[in-house]
């Protein structure tokens, strides 16, 4: 269902980072709002692969989408983990690797729809997955799913969270990318490595689950299949 906010014009907030998920739900977005009621927020938090924001801000330029930056660094003072520092990347025992960082996409959420609230804007747009990922809790559908009626609780407004690739794997998503007609815009101009290199480091949790995607959907490309279960 389409929300519409206050002054009858649907218009979508978009949580971007200038990594290929997010570069991916914005594009989508404006193809489905059009780029004039599209708004990109995006967040500096500390984060070593402070690359992505230089992408994020080139994309959102060039795409011709009014950006935001947000700086939520202060959360580097209350906690610690291998984004936001040199430390080495590991695993704990349930698997997740250092780099989650408690709470933030919880405060993303909190600071894109205060944002979107004074907008008169009510879709919020977020590229989590609990698919593919490295088992961060904040990317489930159930934590989005209760922030987002904690949000429309705590503002007295109806906002809608949007999660367009929520239970779609890597392939899939570089499926999404190439049917949007942005496989190669994404693959050039986007960021997600952890380690800041650019172009990828190509051992880091997030560019191995990339490159892997990519590779995968490219083989069912070849041969002419789409990847199991999505269709566009």
């Amino acid at each position: 269902m389409n929300i519409l906010n206050p002054n009858g014009n649907r218009k979508a907030v978009v949580i971007f980072s200038g990594g290929q998920d997010s570069t991916t739900c914005l594009i989508q977005a404006i193809r489905d709002y059009g780029v004039n009621n599209v708004e990109a927020v995006t967040f500096q938090y500390g984060q070593r692969h402070a690359v992505e924001l230089q992408k994020a801000q080139w994309i959102a330029q060039d795409l011709g989408v009014k950006q935001t930056l947000i700086d939520t660094s202060v959360i580097k003072t209350i906690t610690n983990n291998a984004m936001m520092s040199d430390r080495e990347i590991e695993q704990d025992e349930n698997g997740v690797p250092n780099t989650f960082v408690d709470g933030r996409n919880a405060l993303f959420l909190l600071y894109a729809a205060i944002y979107a609230k004074g907008q008169g804007i009510t879709d919020l747009i977020a590229g989590v997955c609990e698919t593919d990922f490295s088992g961060y809790p904040d990317c489930r559908d159930v934590f989005v799913k209760s922030m987002n009626v904690t949000l429309n609780l705590a503002m007295d407004y109806q906002f809608n969270i949007r999660t367009p690739l929520m239970y779609l794997t890597k392939a899939q998503t570089w499926q999404l990318a190439d049917e949007l007609g942005a496989l190669d815009y994404i693959r050039r101009h986007t960021h997600t490595c952890y380690l800041g290199v650019e172009g990828g480091c190509g051992t880091c949790p997030s560019c191995i689950l990339r490159e892997k995607g990519l590779q995968e959907y490219l083989t069912h490309k070849s041969a002419g299949e789409k990847s199991p279960v999505f269709s566009a």
